[in-house]
């Protein structure tokens, strides 16, 4: 199997090195190999997920909550020092997912939880 990454532009998975470059026979589009490398590291570093204080966070942490989080559609109140136990690191704008006892599942931000 190839080892080549797919084209960036159409997602072929066809593609080839011509050279320095890499070629896609779909669309034609070309690019420089060490720039599509690069981009991978680049990639696998951003899924990097901190907390508040910058500590890395995995799957399966424990994290306390440090501001009291409104839901919203609800009168529920996550409320501060809240403890959030077995956590699943998730992409997107809501980097955890997690359930809560008496309000049950919801995704929260790192930005407002700390590990314990």
């Amino acid at each position: 199997m190839s080892t080549l990454p797919p084209c960036p532009k159409c997602n072929s998975e066809y593609t080839y090195e011509d050279g320095q470059m890499l070629v896609c026979p779909e669309c034609a589009h070309e690019w420089s190999a060490t720039a599509a490398t690069e981009a991978a590291a680049e990639t696998d570093a951003a899924t990097v997920v901190k907390d508040s204080a910058g500590n890395v966070l995995q799957d399966g942490d424990t994290v306390s909550v440090i501001k009291d989080l409104k839901l919203k559609g609800s009168s529920l109140v996550v409320k501060v020092g809240t403890k959030v136990k077995n956590i699943r690191l998730c992409d997107g704008d809501h980097d955890i997912d997690c359930k809560i006892d008496g309000i049950g599942a919801m995704q929260l931000k790192s930005e407002f939880v700390k590990k314990v």
